[in-house]
């Protein structure tokens, strides 16, 4: 899981290796380095950015990219150590692995997440997600494309195309992050990526429906040849209809 040298020089998103790295592992705000780093680092162990068992980024390549000590890092990834999300191990082979998994969800979970969010909150997640989703897509769909980003979109599909089940929802999510990545800009991804940590909860809280996993093929397979074909209003009205489908799903189990 660890980046390259040449990843970390610069923000060329079709050549990150990891999706979500130019979205959350990105410089923090001096006068809060401490709670932003345990922040940055937590967002992306929740959206699967270091899946389970995954590695961070060695600590002096983490540091730069953060832009904070690397006294900072050493006591964020202790926080989270001690919380149990990461577990780091010495020696040569060692580092800040993730352990956290997302919990299974279990009956009334969902409406938990939304009590503790708030329903006129959960309702300017979903807004707030469609705007800036759909704003990606249409803005990469009017990018000339290079070759390795072409390529980048279509692993990102196949990756959840061919996900289990267990693992559908963090490739689902490294699908999403991509396409706002490809744009270059790190703002919008970062906004995308922001977008879909406030409904991670909530997709969390509810199954892996089968029936779901084959729609959702269909959008996303639409949502990527729309902007491989240059179309941005069909991209985002791709987009669009995935959204409206999943807050749709989140409806359903609230009702």
């Amino acid at each position: 899981m660890e980046t390259t040298p040449a990843e970390a020089s610069g923000p060329r998103p079709a050549a990150v290796g990891i999706t979500g790295v130019v979205s959350l592992l990105r410089p923090v705000r001096a006068g809060n380095a401490f709670e932003e780093t345990v922040e940055r680092l937590l967002q992306a162990i929740k959206l699967g950015v270091v899946p389970h068992g995954g590695k961070l980024p060695p600590e002096r390549e983490l540091a730069t990219r953060l832009g904070i000590s690397r006294v900072t890092l050493r006591e964020a990834i202790r926080a989270l150590q001690e919380a149990g999300y990461l577990d780091v191990r010495r020696g040569r082979y060692g580092g800040a692995f993730v352990v956290y998994r997302p919990p299974s969800p279990r009956k009334g979970d969902l409406r938990r997440a939304v009590t503790r969010m708030g329903e006129d909150d959960l309702e300017d997640a979903l807004t707030f997600r469609m705007a800036v989703e759909c704003g990606a897509a249409r803005v990469l769909a009017t990018t000339e494309l290079t070759g390795r980003q072409r390529e980048t979109l279509d692993a990102r599909l196949a990756g959840v195309n061919d996900a289990a089940p267990a693992d559908y929802r963090r490739m689902d999510i490294a699908f999403h992050l991509a396409i706002a990545e490809l744009t270059g800009s790190p703002l919008l991804a970062a906004a995308c990526a922001d977008a879909r940590l406030r409904v991670t909860d909530l997709l969390n809280a509810i199954p892996v429906l089968r029936p779901n996993i084959e729609h959702a093929a269909a959008q996303h397979a639409a949502i990527a040849a729309a902007i491989l074909d240059g179309d941005p209003e069909a991209a985002e009205r791709a987009v669009a209809e995935h959204l409206e489908g999943t807050a749709a799903l989140l409806r359903g189990f609230l009702a």
